[in-house]
């Protein structure tokens, strides 16, 4: 095509009138002359793009390509004008078919002042996300028809369009680019506010747990808690527990736009991959009732604990926890369902039961399981941090534990454990020493017996988090108290709290 009939194309798609055919892509080819006049016209300008647009973004080819070596240019600190560019455009013939350098020189003598750039990177950008909808579009409707993948079932279609469309949402709206200091220190003040005049004096959530929230200060927006333990150790129990503390306690206030805003507790996501969403249903009522759970499966109930089952599950049913029992979930869907959440109702709190159950996705025949879990914790890590709420990701423990006499864990006795200890904001452990001594019972009659009924006094019913990694705080134990009938974790009794109980009683 020559120069002049590509220009006769510029023109006509400016004075098309009220917009494109069906056929044709939404684009103004005007509006990306302009932006390029003026990058060309006043470098400076470029400083005033946000990151989100790119070369690609661009309709015309040649514009794309442009765009990308002024960018180059500027960032080397080097300056973009025509006559530098022109001579690395010289062997290109869509720049010669456009006219050459003479058409650098126009862009630049048809240059809108700087103060608009925005204006026009804003219009190439919105058209571009137009574009790149008819394209997904396109691809759902032929997926949908059995085009190229005709075994692929319909949800996991629904899905993968979920995820593409979510993506694109997204598009240009992540990046925030530098924050100034005085912005980081009101949000910092207001945090701190905020956790002056809540109760217990926590920034985060409240898991309801005393020692462990004035431990870690409540779970914090954006962090990635690993909670670890043998099996047996009680780490479902104690994920369940928190997660339906939150969820009870939530409540939330109208925002003048529409939205909701939490005020206390949270909307509770619940992954669990390895049991079933009735079987967790079942805990969770054992814990609210006090019934025993093995009576609650059994059916083996009185009339009075019916009733406290009844009250309990009247209680259960209006907090938000939603469970998804899905087995083997990849990264990708357990994001793409995150974030449906998150929309539909709000989300304050995820949980995934247990991490080593998460599949990765789109990862190679000859990847390894490190380097799939390694996908796995940065995918929650990065979900934690884009939907401004703490993930509870369980993890299982390799077996060294075992062949020690101290079982207590370790950040080494992680499986993967690279990967998950450098992603994790907080590492928990759950310690039961009650466990291990009651399967050491030495025959009865003897002294060790003897020796071993002392030892497991003290210990029956307790139950210890070792927090191993904490990026906002100190490290060390906090000691629970734990009911095995109901799998249920408590705070336990103060010596100065039965002090103050019996002098007021003596009052």
């Amino acid at each position: 095509m020559s120069a002049a009939a590509r220009t006769v194309v510029f023109e006509a798609s400016v004075d098309a009138g009220p917009g494109p055919t069906i056929n044709t892509a939404p684009h103004n080819l005007e509006a990306e002359q302009a932006l390029l006049g003026v990058l060309l016209y006043d470098n400076a300008a470029y400083e005033r793009l946000t990151d989100s647009l790119q070369g690609r973004h661009f309709y015309e080819p040649f514009h794309q390509r442009l765009f990308q070596s002024i960018e180059t240019h500027i960032r080397k600190g080097q300056l973009a004008e025509p006559i530098l560019l022109a001579d690395e455009f010289k062997r290109d013939p869509a720049f010669e078919e456009l006219g050459g350098i003479r058409y650098l020189a126009d862009l630049v003598d048809r240059a809108p002042p700087a103060a608009n750039v925005g204006d026009y990177a804003r219009a190439v950008f919105d058209l571009a996300l137009r574009r790149d909808l008819i394209r997904i579009g396109g691809e759902i409707a032929a997926a949908a028809h059995g085009h190229g993948d005709e075994k692929r079932p319909a949800r996991d279609q629904i899905e993968a369009a979920e995820q593409q469309l979510y993506t694109l949402a997204e598009s240009g709206a992540a990046s925030s680019g530098f924050v100034s200091f005085g912005d980081a220190l009101r949000g910092a003040v207001e945090m701190t506010a905020e956790a002056f005049q809540r109760d217990g004096g926590m920034s985060g959530l409240a898991s309801d747990l005393i020692d462990l929230d004035q431990k870690i200060g409540g779970l914090h927006p954006s962090d990635l808690i690993v909670l670890a333990g043998r099996p047996s150790m009680g780490k479902t129990a104690l994920a369940t527990n928190i997660a339906f503390n939150v969820a009870k306690k939530y409540a939330w206030e109208p925002q003048p736009d529409g939205s909701r805003k939490t005020v206390s507790g949270g909307v509770v996501a619940f992954y669990s991959l390895e049991m079933s969403a009735e079987q967790l249903a079942l805990r969770m009522l054992a814990d609210a009732s006090g019934v025993s759970g093995d009576k609650l499966r059994k059916g083996e109930i009185d009339a009075s604990e019916f009733g406290r089952v009844r009250d309990a599950a009247m209680e259960l049913q209006e907090a938000p926890l939603y469970i998804d029992a899905t087995g083997g979930i990849s990264i990708a869907k357990l994001t793409a369902r995150a974030r449906r959440l998150k929309r539909q109702v709000g989300l304050d709190l995820i949980v995934v039961d247990y991490l080593q159950l998460v599949t990765g996705s789109d990862l190679g025949s000859n990847a390894s399981r490190v380097q799939e879990v390694s996908q796995i914790t940065m995918g929650l890590k990065a979900l934690a941090k884009e939907l401004a709420c703490p993930v509870i990701a369980l993890s299982q423990l390799s077996r060294k534990t075992e062949e020690r006499e101290d079982k207590r864990p370790q950040l080494s006795d992680l499986r993967e454990s690279g990967s998950i200890e450098q992603d994790a904001d907080m590492v928990w452990f759950v310690y039961r020493e009650e466990y291990y001594l009651g399967r050491a019972e030495p025959r009865e009659g003897t002294p060790e017996h003897l020796t071993w009924r002392e030892r497991m006094d003290q210990v029956e019913g307790l139950a210890e988090v070792i927090i191993a990694k904490q990026r906002h705080g100190p490290i060390g134990t906090v000691r629970l108290s734990f009911n095995s009938d109901t799998t249920r974790f408590g705070n336990l009794a103060r010596d100065h709290a039965f002090a103050q109980a019996r002098d007021h009683l003596d009052d």
